[in-house]
């Protein structure tokens, strides 16, 4: 018999009369043959409610105390859930998150998961029960109550659905689905059928409100099929899973992340570790950086820069002019100004023309674009924020992203595949721990460098759409935040393509005055794969320490929440490789498998 996960948030259970209609979907489930757990959040307002009441009383309350207290919402509605079930003729047995038994580190307001047993929700199961779980909540070695943070329930949701092997995790919530973009900054968006973790989880790190990052993760890392559903319409809703909607579709969606705020490091030496002095400050403030452009250096001297949400501005550029002081060189400047713009898509790992499609577009539309960074699934610009929701505009339509696909594939749900529950258990101790899949090193690539460029709307569409126009294959683009008008603009290609495209640089820059292009006919690149990369902290600083510790200098960088690539000099590869492979051995999933001879 199938398990089931029902997660109903707060707007779902928000009166009397929604939580019988959430009782109602459980009930209906379980009578079409499965087992059933219900997950459900505090009531909606009522989370609110209490934290304004806690502040009343105290500015700064303690974390441990507020757990205690939110998590008080939670029991609230499990109790009147399985009231509501019995009153239907069904039986349920609600159970706070101590009672189920999850444990939890003691971080409190933002614990990680670390075990969840599963002996007493099976027993409940399989006496016909509807099990009824408090979200958001565990407790630690000490029985301390925890809470998971923001989307907790959810995560919940998704962490039960792992270890019960379920065959599916249903979110039921205020939207009918999962869009192209965000319905409410954009009426053409569509509701899709499909999206793939990968996509979702970059989607999730932009904004997109209908699942948390952290929750995508465990659905990707134990194959969880995630149905996105409305709470009160019947409507098919979409799928996350491992496929996307379209084999043949390059870009699935789009999104902006307005709130956000650019650091910009200026005149640093170009030398090991310079990026792991700056990083590691801001590590240590717990400060999640978001699109970091590290660009070639000149004359002895580097660049970087990178985003963080305006809330954490001020405490990173402390922790950066602390850094300035430890180098004893270098300026720090910041805008709040700026908004990021991506687009994501399996498909860009397969097809060319992406990126200048998308460039072309915003120049089209007298968009500057301020910085440029890239991964396989991904590609990221800043521009300036108040023109950041015509660029989502602009970029949804290049992309025909309001128009279905004629390629549709939607996955059946079904039950999930049979596995050793005693090797589950033992892989989901510290189940929310960092894990590295793989280190991979391609040696197969080259570097164009185009220095002082002018910062002006077309440039890049000019570069790439020439590029493009000798069918060229680019792989990682970066491009730094402007200096006194200029930037600096770097990619790489295959090695057997360099020639050709250092010709339409050289061609280029005659038309640019005082650009000049360079290339390195071997770089290396280095990745570390995995899921929540950008999300722990320390993944970068662990690259950036093992590599110092090798004597490597990074030449460039670029993250996603999948993916953290590094650029390097090429004769370093190798050494490269087996730095970054001891730094992870204790997270590492996948031994090294060899070098990869072309790009990924």
């Amino acid at each position: 018999m199938a398990i089931i996960v029902q997660k109903f948030g707060g707007t779902s259970v928000a009166d009397s009369e929604k939580i019988l209609s959430a009782a109602k979907k459980a009930l209906a489930t379980q009578k079409a043959g499965n087992q059933v757990v219900m997950v459900v959040s505090a009531m909606g307002k009522n989370t609110d409610m209490l934290v304004d009441l806690a502040r009343q009383l105290n500015s700064r309350p303690p974390a441990r105390e507020m757990d205690m207290l939110l998590s008080t919402g939670e029991q609230v509605s499990v109790a009147l859930m399985a009231m509501a079930i019995h009153s239907l003729g069904g039986e349920a047995v609600s159970l706070t998150g101590a009672q189920i038994g999850i444990r939890t580190d003691s971080s409190h307001t933002r614990a990680r998961i670390q075990s969840i047993p599963t002996d007493r929700m099976r027993q409940l199961l399989d006496e016909d029960k509807i099990v009824i779980a408090a979200g958001f909540q565990g407790i630690d070695e000490n029985f301390n109550i925890t809470t998971l943070g923001r989307g907790g329930s959810d995560l919940t949701a998704v962490a039960l659905a792992a270890v019960l092997k379920a065959a599916a995790c249903e979110i039921y919530t205020d939207v009918d689905g999962v869009y192209t973009t965000d319905p409410r900054l954009l009426s053409d968006a569509r509701k899709v059928s499909q999206i793939s973790y990968d996509e979702m989880l970059e989607l999730a790190s932009l904004g997109a409100g209908v699942l948390h990052s952290r929750s995508v993760e465990f659905a990707k890392r134990y194959n969880v099929p995630i149905h996105v559903r409305h709470s009160f319409s019947d409507s098919p809703g979409s799928l996350v899973v491992a496929e996307s909607e379209s084999p043949s579709q390059a870009v699935g969606g789009a999104a902006v992340t307005k709130n956000e705020s650019l650091i910009s490091i200026k005149d640093i030496p170009d030398q090991p570790g310079t990026s792991l002095t700056i990083f590691k400050n801001i590590a240590d403030e717990n400060i999640t950086v978001d699109m970091i452009v590290q660009n070639v250096g000149l004359d002895g001297r580097a660049n970087i820069a990178f985003t963080v949400l305006d809330d954490d501005l001020q405490v990173a550029r402390d922790a950066v002019e602390k850094s300035l002081g430890e180098l004893g060189c270098g300026r720090c400047e910041f805008r709040q100004d700026v908004s990021k713009v991506s687009v994501v898509g399996l498909g860009m790992a397969q097809q060319t023309g992406v990126a200048d499609h998308m460039f072309r577009t915003l120049a089209a539309a007298g968009i500057n674009i301020q910085m440029i960074t890239t991964s396989e699934i991904k590609i990221s610009v800043l521009v300036d924020r108040e023109r950041a929701e015509e660029a989502l505009k602009q970029v949804h339509q290049a992309f025909s992203l309001e128009t279905a696909p004629d390629d549709i594939q939607t996955r059946e749900i079904g039950s999930p595949a049979e596995s050793d529950e005693g090797e589950v258990a033992s892989d989901l101790a510290g189940m929310e721990g960092l894990r590295v899949d793989e280190v991979l090193l391609d040696e197969s690539q080259g570097r164009i460098t185009i220095s002082q460029i002018p910062d002006r709307p077309g440039v890049a569409a000019h570069v790439f759409e020439k590029i493009a126009s000798e069918n060229i294959f680019v792989d990682m683009i970066v491009q730094s935040d402007s200096s006194e008008g200029q930037a600096s603009l770097s990619f790489t290609v295959p090695r057997d393509q360099l020639e050709s495209a250092f010709k339409v640089a050289q061609s280029l820059v005659t038309d640019m005055d005082g650009a000049e292009a360079t290339y390195c006919s071997e770089v290396a690149k280095l990745s570390i794969a995995g899921i929540g990369m950008r999300s722990h902290t320390g993944v970068a600083i662990r690259s950036f320490q093992a590599l110092s510790g090798s004597d490597i200098n990074v030449e460039m960088v670029n993250t996603s929440e999948v993916r953290i690539n590094l650029v390097i000099d090429g004769d370093r590869g190798a050494i490269g490789m087996d730095a970054l492979t001891d730094a992870f051995s204790d997270v590492l999933s996948k031994k090294p498998s060899g070098r990869q001879s072309s790009p990924s």
